[in-house]
C-alpha cells in the first residue's frame, strides 16, 4: 500500500507541474531547478521496495521511513539529527540537567565517535575519558558507520550497568580500553569558590536553562564571601571542557559582564535565523578583571561567551584553542513526540568572526603542563646578619612564612595558576591592560 501511494504521488507530480499556467523560458529554468528530482525519488521508491521484499529480516514500513528520515539529516553535518520520542525526551532532560548515562558530549569524526568533552564529575570523567578521545569500539563492536544518535543510545542505560569503550588517544601508540559504569547524571552547571583572598573562580560546566541566573548568583556569592579588608579583585571563569548547550544561557552570561554592544549574531537562510543579541546596561562585576579559561573541549555556547568577551576587551582568554563549533541547531517538534534538530544558522562574534571549524584562539596560549616547585635551601637575608639595622617601621619587622600558600594549591592546574597571576597583574595595573 505504501509503495502504491508513493508511486502514485510521483506519477501525478509531473502532471500537476505541467498543468500550471504557461511560463517564460527564464521562469521555466528556475522551476526546473526548484522542482523535486523525480528520477531520484523514483529510485528511492525502488530501493524502498527492494528492502521490503528482499532484506534478510522483515522490516516494517514505519521503521524504514524513520531510517530514511534519519539518513537525510545524518549526511548534512555532525549536529543535525532526527529525534524519536525517546531521543527527544533525552534532549529535554539534558537541557534541565539530569539524565542517565556516561556523561559525555560527543560528535563524529575520522570514522569514529569523538569525545568533545566529559562532563565534570561524570562516570566518564572519573573513568579517565578525555576530551579529544576517539571512541572506536563499544563493548568490542566497531562504531564505524554508526550514526551519532545510535552511538548515544548505546551509551545510555540504567544506573549500575557498564560499557567498555575502546578509545584512540593522541600520543598513545595503542588503543585504550576504558570501562565506564553508568549513573544518573546530575549536572551542576555553575559552581564557585574563592581561590585565595580577593580572587574568585566560577566554573560553568554546561549551559542549561538557569545557567545565566546561576552565574549572577555565583558572582554575588563570591562578593559576599569577600570582606572589606580583602574585597573581590578579579574572577576566573572556567569554560574548559564545556561542550555548550543553550544559546540563550550563554547570551545571559556574556550580557552579565558587558554594558553594551553586540554579543553574538546569527546568519542563516531563513529570515528567522538572522538574529542579533545585544547587551543590556549593567556589569555584575563592575569592571573587575576577568580571565576566561578555554581548551579544545570548549564548544558552541562556550565559544559565544569567550568570543564576546574577547572582542569587547572585557576579559583575557587563556588556555588553548577551542573546539570550533560555530553553528546553531534549532529543535523543530513534529507534533507526535518526535523532533528534528537541524543546523539552521552560523553564529558570529561581535567583530564578525565565524567560529565554525576555527574556534577561539586565546589571547595567551598556555598548554596543560605539570608544575614542580623548585625547593631551594634557605638563603641568608639581611635580617639574619648580626648587627643589621632595624627598619624604621616596626610594624613591617614581622617574620614571614616563606612557605605560606594561597587558600588552594594551584600547582596541580598550571592554566588556572597562570590565570590567577594574570588577574593579579591586571588588578595591580588598574585594569589598564584590558582596556587598551
Amino acid at each position: 500500500m505504501l509503495r502504491m501511494t508513493l508511486s502514485l504521488w510521483l506519477a501525478l507530480l509531473p502532471v500537476s507541474v505541467l498543468a500550471q499556467s504557461p511560463v517564460t523560458d527564464t521562469e521555466a529554468g528556475k522551476e526546473e531547478q526548484q522542482r523535486l528530482p523525480l528520477r531520484e525519488l523514483r529510485i528511492f521508491t525502488q530501493v524502498f521496495e527492494q528492502i521490503r521484499l528482499g532484506y534478510v529480516e522483515e522490516v516494517s514500513d514505519a521503521e524504514l521511513l524513520n531510517n530514511a528520515i534519519a539518513g537525510l539529516l545524518t549526511e548534512l553535518d555532525p549536529h543535525s539529527v532526527y529525534l524519536d520520542e525517546a531521543d527527544y525526551d533525552d534532549l529535554q532532560e539534558n537541557s534541565t540537567g539530569e539524565y542517565g548515562g556516561l556523561g559525555l558530549e560527543v560528535g563524529t569524526g575520522e570514522g569514529a565517535i569523538r569525545v568533545v568533552s566529559p562532563i565534570d564529575e561524570s562516570p566518564a570523567a572519573k573513568a579517565g575519558v578525555q576530551a579529544g578521545d576517539l571512541i572506536v569500539k563499544m563493548d568490542g563492536k566497531p562504531v564505524q558507520g554508526m550514526s551519532l544518535q545510535k552511538a548515544i543510545d548505546k551509551m545510555r542505560g540504567e544506573k549500575g550497568t557498564s560499557i567498555k569503550l575502546t578509545v584512540f588517544r593522541e600520543g598513545q601508540d595503542e588503543t585504550l580500553d576504558i570501562e565506564v559504569v553508568r549513573d544518573i547524571i546530575k549536572i551542576s552547571s555553575v559552581r564557585n569558590r574563592l581561590l585565595e583572598p580577593g580572587y574568585g573562580y566560577i566554573r560553568v560546566a554546561q549551559f542549561q536553562q538557569n545557567s545565566g541566573k546561576d552565574f549572577v548568583a555565583a558572582v554575588e556569592e563570591l562578593q559576599s564571601k569577600s570582606d572589606q579588608s580583602q574585597p573581590l579583585k578579579g574572577v576566573v571563569i572556567d569554560l574548559r571542557n564545556n561542550p555548550g548547550g543553550l544559546v540563550p544561557a550563554s547570551v545571559e552570561i556574556a550580557d552579565a559582564l558587558l554594558d553594551s554592544g553586540t554579543l553574538v549574531y546569527t546568519e542563516g537562510r531563513l529570515p528567522s535565523s538572522n538574529i542579533s543579541f545585544d547587551a543590556k546596561a549593567g556589569d555584575v562585576l563592575k569592571g573587575l578583571p576577568v580571565v576566561v579559561l578555554i581548551n579544545g573541549g570548549s564548544a558552541s555556547a562556550s565559544e559565544i561567551v569567550a568570543g564576546a568577551l574577547q572582542d569587547h576587551g572585557r576579559a583575557a582568554i587563556l588556555g588553548t584553542q577551542s573546539f570550533g563549533k560555530g553553528s546553531v541547531q534549532t529543535v523543530i517538534p513534529l507534533g507526535d513526540g518526535r523532533a528534528v534538530k537541524l543546523t539552521t544558522a552560523r553564529y558570529f562574534t561581535p567583530k564578525g568572526r565565524s567560529i565554525q571549524a576555527e574556534g577561539i584562539v586565546p589571547d595567551i596560549v598556555v598548554e596543560r603542563a605539570e608544575i614542580r616547585p623548585y625547593l631551594s635551601r634557605k638563603r641568608v637575608r639581611e635580617a639574619d646578619l648580626e648587627g643589621h639595622l632595624e627598619t624604621e617601621d616596626a610594624s613591617q619587622n614581622k617574620p614571614t612564612d616563606n612557605n605560606s600558600s594561597p587558600a588552594e594549591d594551584l600547582s596541580v592546574d598550571n592554566q588556572l595558576y597562570e590565570a590567577v597571576n594574570l588577574l593579579k597583574g591586571f588588578y595591580l595595573l588598574g585594569n589598564r591592560t584590558l582596556n587598551q
